[in-house]
Protein backbone atom coordinates (compact mmCIF):
# COMPACT_ATOMS: atom_id res chain seq x y z
CA UNK A 1 0.00 0.00 0.00
CA UNK A 2 1.25 3.50 -1.32
CA UNK A 3 1.48 6.44 1.10
CA UNK A 4 0.55 9.86 -0.42
CA UNK A 5 1.89 12.73 0.78
CA UNK A 6 0.42 15.60 0.09
CA UNK A 7 0.59 19.55 0.39
CA UNK A 8 -1.26 21.10 3.51
CA UNK A 9 -1.45 24.70 2.56
CA UNK A 10 -0.34 26.71 -0.52
CA UNK A 11 3.73 26.71 -0.58
CA UNK A 12 6.80 27.51 -2.80
CA UNK A 13 8.91 24.24 -3.07
CA UNK A 14 12.16 25.52 -1.22
CA UNK A 15 14.46 22.99 -1.28
CA UNK A 16 13.69 19.02 -2.27
CA UNK A 17 15.89 16.42 0.41
CA UNK A 18 14.72 13.49 -0.84
CA UNK A 19 15.22 11.52 -4.41
CA UNK A 20 12.97 8.84 -6.24
CA UNK A 21 14.41 5.07 -5.04
CA UNK A 22 15.48 6.76 -1.45
CA UNK A 23 14.83 4.71 1.89
CA UNK A 24 13.19 6.63 4.24
CA UNK A 25 11.98 6.12 8.02
CA UNK A 26 8.77 7.64 9.13
CA UNK A 27 9.82 11.57 10.33
CA UNK A 28 12.42 11.80 7.78
CA UNK A 29 12.16 15.07 5.92
CA UNK A 30 11.44 14.68 2.23
CA UNK A 31 11.25 18.26 1.39
CA UNK A 32 11.00 21.41 2.58
CA UNK A 33 8.49 24.30 1.45
CA UNK A 34 8.48 28.06 2.42
CA UNK A 35 5.22 30.10 2.95
CA UNK A 36 5.58 33.34 4.44
CA UNK A 37 9.35 33.28 5.19
CA UNK A 38 8.66 30.69 7.12
CA UNK A 39 10.28 27.09 5.90
CA UNK A 40 7.79 23.90 6.74
CA UNK A 41 9.21 20.38 6.54
CA UNK A 42 6.96 18.23 4.85
CA UNK A 43 7.88 14.61 6.36
CA UNK A 44 7.68 10.51 5.32
CA UNK A 45 4.55 9.54 7.62
CA UNK A 46 5.65 6.21 7.06
CA UNK A 47 9.18 3.88 6.31
CA UNK A 48 9.28 2.88 2.70
CA UNK A 49 10.91 4.08 -0.50
CA UNK A 50 10.01 6.88 -1.96
CA UNK A 51 8.40 5.80 -5.32
CA UNK A 52 7.89 9.02 -6.71
CA UNK A 53 8.76 12.80 -6.08
CA UNK A 54 5.68 15.24 -7.72
CA UNK A 55 7.65 18.14 -7.07
CA UNK A 56 10.41 20.23 -7.97
CA UNK A 57 12.69 23.31 -5.97
CA UNK A 58 10.81 26.51 -7.14
CA UNK A 59 7.56 24.93 -7.86
CA UNK A 60 3.99 26.56 -6.04
CA UNK A 61 2.07 23.54 -4.63
CA UNK A 62 -1.71 24.02 -3.44
CA UNK A 63 -3.85 22.71 -0.67
CA UNK A 64 -4.24 18.90 -1.56
CA UNK A 65 -1.53 18.47 -4.69
CA UNK A 66 0.64 15.36 -4.19
CA UNK A 67 4.11 15.81 -3.26
CA UNK A 68 5.39 12.28 -2.84
CA UNK A 69 4.32 8.79 -2.67
CA UNK A 70 6.15 6.28 -0.31
CA UNK A 71 5.29 2.63 -0.92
Amino acid sequence: MADEIRAEMVANVWKVVASTGDTVSEGDTLVILESMKMEIPVLAESDGVVQQLAVNEGDVVQDGDLIAVIG
